[in-house]
């Protein structure tokens, strides 16, 4: 009679462990998903579909849009009219959002200084201090807004995160649900030519 001896520190039990432990922390740690997905992104996975026209573009006016700073002050959509326009909803909570925020943040930086572009980081959870709290913990220069009413679905229709470009003339030039790798040069290119 043979007797095997299993080994349990093979290289494919010690593999499959290893696997195992990463796919737990994915699932009950956001930040390690988003790891995962900005690992991804570098490697050139989500990008944005720069020159697409959003799905469902129409000649109709886009409705208004109204979003809260942290002191409460009201900002009017109609009102950044002749200035290109980021908007971007998006949550602590959501990995993909978590991924995407390190590439937002160097778009923005570039454009900071450009009286023409306007950032909205949109936190759709309306939890001011959360959100800051996150901005300020990784050391973002983005600002947080709060949604004032309803968001129109023509911005969103519930996914996050989604991003949408507006034109100075008030038109959406881009919309994307889900991470992309917006520090493209790309992106940086379209903006550039979308702000002069």
């Amino acid at each position: 009679m043979n007797i095997v001896k299993k080994k349990w520190f093979s290289i494919s039990n010690i593999t499959t462990g290893v696997m195992v432990v990463f796919l737990a922390a994915m699932i009950l740690n956001p930040e390690v998903k988003a790891w995962t997905i900005q690992t991804l992104m570098k490697v050139g996975l989500f990008q944005p579909k720069i020159g697409k026209q959003p799905d469902d573009v129409s000649t109709d006016p886009l409705p208004n849009a109204l979003f809260r700073d942290g002191d409460g002050k009201t900002i009017d959509l109609a009102s950044l009219k002749g200035k290109v326009i980021f908007i971007n909803f998006w949550a602590t909570w959501c990995p993909p959002c978590i991924a995407e925020m390190p590439s937002i943040d160097a778009l923005y930086r570039k454009f900071k200084d450009n009286d023409n572009v306007v950032f909205l980081m949109v936190d759709v959870d309306d939890n001011y201090e959360k959100s800051a709290s996150f901005m300020k913990k990784h050391h973002y220069a983005l600002e947080v807004m709060s949604p004032a009413n309803e968001i129109p679905t023509v911005f969103m229709q519930g996914a996050i995160p989604t991003t949408v470009i507006l034109s100075k003339e008030g038109k959406m030039v881009y919309r994307q649900e889900g991470a992309a790798d917006y520090n493209s040069p790309e992106l940086v290119d379209m903006i550039s030519k979308l702000s002069r």
